[in-house]
């Protein structure tokens, strides 16, 4: 077997492995989705309870992604997942064994810092291990096993909800089923390599040289080598922006657009059908064995919504893309929030609602989950990264909290059609706040969005357009 042919085998090992921290963060916080009627009978939940031990870990996501990313320029990237590894398997052993609510929470959150810590650190690892031209597929096809492990989770729930649905603890099979993966990422992550840009960044440039000669030719090893080499010493050069920096108008609108782009994904109640899929078709009808079925098809519209997704991006701007999204999701929020009312008690509710979600996760995952992680890698400038970003994706997963916690409450208070009708209100309020924000950045180089957000002051695509223009570059 030639030398390149081993090289190309490793690169894969490397992005098959890290990826299980993917795998791992679509299937924790999929499983609650089937476990949770169960749950509820053994451990005698009300609806606050349900959001709490649902939301409980995606608080500790909000906090996991802070500090992942200070703990894996810290440690490193490779050393980080298998900490990660560990943390997800003794969280996901305490989630199977809870006793008591109590128990549940705590391990839950716990298990969010693991989820969080992953969602930042295994998409720098991949980025960092990739050359150029690979690192968009590199990359995506950790958003790929997110959603992945999300269908697996739903499969495996309704495998065991339809064979064991009659054994109280059927949910803990459920949740145990996660601490394999975490085992198969910890040994794994044994066999591969520090990621070369985090060595170099610690001075141990021979050893970065080392990894890259493992993972690409000689030329192109030494000349990766180089190019690290400039960049870190840029960003050295580089003074990085602390909040003081947004009194800045331009840079204070950057991370407005960022945060807003964060908060206006999750508001559409992504989540709600993720995390409460079977509770949602169970109150339209269905009993809990045909919903644990049904909720397989939002996992199966997922994975294939991105893949069309992740295509549509190289092709179609990120404003279309953002718009139709919000339009087709609020479209069938609003269509759930009507049926719900009108078709209340009928046998065909079940499956009109169900329709309606995976139509619903069609747009999302399809238009707006791809140009989410896009836009935030995209707009801001090599100063900002670390704020901007940070500062974003926290109040991604503050909003994925609050809806995780608020959800069952708001079905249990003001039931299925007023609690969708609210998400569809929020909808329309999203649609023009990205028409009016949100720019069009296909096509241009990050330096001429910062360009772009110094010079102008409304951000629109004809502005963007004219930097193009001046600047030698021109959207499709």
């Amino acid at each position: 077997m030639s030398k390149q042919v081993n090289q190309k085998l490793f690169l894969s090992t490397i992005i098959f492995v890290s990826t299980f921290g993917g795998l791992l963060f679509g299937y924790d916080t999929g499983v609650i989705n089937g476990a949770l009627p169960y749950m509820t009978e053994e451990l005698g939940l009300t609806s606050l309870t349900e959001g709490i031990i649902t939301s409980s870990l995606l608080l500790g996501a909000a906090l996991g992604a802070i500090f992942g990313g200070q703990i894996s320029d810290f440690i490193g990237r490779r050393k980080s997942i298998l900490y990660l590894a560990v943390l997800f398997f003794f969280a996901t052993i305490g989630c199977t064994l809870a006793p008591n609510i109590t128990v549940m929470v705590i391990s839950r959150f716990l298990l969010g810092l693991a989820v969080g810590g992953a969602s930042v650190t295994v998409p720098t690892y991949l980025a960092e291990m990739s050359n150029a031209e690979s690192r968009g597929r590199m990359v995506t096809w950790n958003e790929l096993m997110i959603v992945g492990g999300q269908l697996l989770a739903f499969v495996f729930n309704a495998i065991l909800g339809n064979t064991l649905g009659d054994n109280s603890h059927v949910w803990r099979f459920m949740l145990f089923i996660a601490s394999l993966p975490a085992i198969f990422l910890f040994f794994g992550m044994l066999k591969v390599p520090e990621s070369p840009r985090w060595l170099v960044s610690k001075g141990r440039n021979k050893d970065a040289l080392r990894v890259l000669q493992k993972i690409r030719n000689e030329k192109q090893a030494k000349s990766e080598l180089k190019e690290i080499e400039v960049a870190l010493a840029e960003e050295t050069e580089t003074k990085t922006a602390t909040f003081k920096d947004l009194t800045i108008p331009w840079m204070r609108r950057i991370v407005f657009i960022g945060v807003g782009v964060a908060i206006v994904s999750q508001a559409t109640g992504v989540n709600s059908i993720m995390y409460y899929g079977t509770e949602i078709l169970r109150d339209s009808g269905f009993q809990t064995s045909a919903a644990l079925i049904g909720n397989v098809a939002n996992g199966v519209i997922s994975v294939l919504a991105t893949l069309i997704g992740i295509w549509l991006l190289g092709r179609v701007g990120r404003r279309p893309m953002m718009l139709t999204g919000l339009i087709g999701t609020t479209s069938a929020l609003l269509l759930i929030a009507t049926f719900s009312q009108i078709l209340e008690g009928s046998a065909v509710l079940p499956y009109v609602m169900l329709t309606l979600t995976v139509t619903f996760l069609a747009f999302m995952q399809g238009a707006i989950g791809p140009v989410l992680w896009v836009t935030l890698s995209e707009i801001f400038p090599l100063r900002l990264r670390g704020l901007g970003m940070g500062t974003s994706v926290f109040f991604l997963w503050i909003t994925n909290f609050v809806i995780g916690l608020m959800f069952p409450i708001l079905l249990e208070k003001i039931g299925l059609s007023s609690t969708f009708l609210a998400f569809g209100v929020i909808g329309v309020v999203s649609i023009f706040f990205m028409k009016k924000y949100l720019p069009e950045t296909k096509g241009l180089t990050l330096e001429e969005i910062e360009h772009y957000f110094r010079t102008f002051d409304q951000g629109t695509q004809a502005d963007l357009k004219a930097v193009g223009s001046q600047t030698g570059t021109h959207l499709k």
